[in-house]
């Protein structure tokens, strides 16, 4: 992972752009798994649309405070997608 573990806490309603610059989603909330204080990945919500798609941490390349952007190292093809 390339950011820190508490700047993922603080990216719900971030906007995440994909490595080509495309639109994935909106973060909808952080997800744990093997660590009750880490994430492990990104829940991604695009608009009203039931489906999100899941972000692995390491997927995320830079967050960007500012702009409120999440910058991700793949396409957003490469993420799967649940519910």
């Amino acid at each position: 992972m390339s950011v820190p573990a508490s700047q993922l806490l603080q990216t719900s309603g971030y906007l995440v752009a994909d490595a080509r610059g495309r639109v994935v989603g909106r973060v909808e909330c952080p997800m744990y798994g093997t660590q009750p204080d880490i994430p492990d990945a990104l829940s991604v919500r695009r608009g009203f649309a039931r489906k999100r798609r899941l972000v692995p941490v390491d997927a995320v390349e830079q967050i960007d405070g500012s702009s409120g952007v999440v910058g991700l190292s793949v396409e957003r093809d490469s993420l799967r997608s649940f519910l």
